[in-house]
């Protein structure tokens, strides 16, 4: 689906607001279902990508300097594929295809070590709170411009730091059978991880492992954090279906900023693929404009 079909009436203003919802379901309809081979294949490409810089460096095919930038790539491509499955557009439950939906969102965030059970209940809790002081899980990601939105990743992975408990928190406060299964993978999960850094530095083989997994993880942390959290919500005091997230214009352009720049319509519309955002963005525009969404430069 690349546009919309759906005629819009002349003067959308006077509509009144259940007419707008119908008109807004009515075009956001059209760029739903079908599947996402692209995030399929994005997901799983990806980790078969960064799981080959292992063998590669550690038998000395390929330099480090080389296997380093594109390490750094794959962790930064690693979240996006599970988002999808986190909201089950590959495949609902119940579906056929679920099992595909399930092994997209685990195995696309090993090189993260974000186990995608405690990424889904988190998201989830995002959409439902966005902005939320208290309630938001990624609160701690708002910032008063691009540099302090950096300056605040890189602080907020410190030891210690609350804002880096807030998922662990999140799942603490669900309390659900679930959550707690979800915080018991994540702590395998990090032990894992710290393990096999440990192993490989005892083993002669630190800077592979400082540069296949610990630098590009944190660089991509990063980069996720403020184009997947910051940008799209700021200035993060808003809250409302058409208030909490925008469209913004970002200087590395739609595929630089990984698609955030219509983010506003996967929250509107969180079954839309990501790969579609951009066509739903330009049809939905009008009926946005006239919800009073926040559109910043598109």
């Amino acid at each position: 689906m690349n546009a919309s079909t759906v005629t819009l009436p002349d003067n959308l203003s006077a509509l009144s607001s259940q007419e707008l919802m119908r008109l807004e379901k009515q075009i956001a309809d059209q760029f739903m279902g079908g599947l996402p081979w692209g995030s399929i294949c994005w997901g799983l490409g990806n980790l078969v990508v960064w799981l080959s810089l292992w063998p590669l460096t550690l038998s000395g095919i390929l330099p480090l300097w080389i296997a380093f930038p594109i390490a750094t790539l794959n962790v930064m491509l690693s979240y996006l594929p599970s988002h999808e499955a986190q909201h089950r557009i590959i495949a609902q439950e119940g579906d056929k295809l679920f099992w595909l939906n399930e092994l997209v969102g685990n195995l696309s965030t090993i090189p993260m070590v974000l186990p995608y059970d405690v990424a889904r209940l988190t998201h989830l809790e995002h959409h439902k709170h966005t902005n939320h002081p208290e309630l938001d899980p990624d609160i701690a990601t708002k910032a008063r411009g691009p540099w302090h939105s950096i300056l605040n990743s890189i602080r907020n992975r410190q030891p210690g730091s609350r804002a880096g408990a807030a998922y662990g928190a999140t799942l603490q406060r669900l309390g659900t059978p679930a959550a707690q299964r979800a915080g018991l993978i994540a702590l395998v999960f990090q032990l894992s991880y710290l393990a096999i850094l440990f192993t490989l530095a005892w083993t002669g083989h630190a800077l592979v492992a400082a540069l296949i997994w610990w630098l590009p993880r944190h660089i991509a942390q990063t980069y996720i954090q403020f184009y997947l959290s910051w940008a799209p919500h700021h200035p993060g005091t808003e809250t409302g279906r058409y208030r909490d997230t925008r469209s913004f214009r970002s200087a590395a352009g739609n595929i630089g900023s990984m698609g955030m720049q219509f983010h506003i319509i996967h929250h509107l519309y969180p079954r839309i693929p990501l790969m579609r955002t951009p066509a739903a963005y330009w049809a939905l525009k009008p009926v946005l404009e006239a919800r009073g969404c926040r559109l910043d430069g598109l």
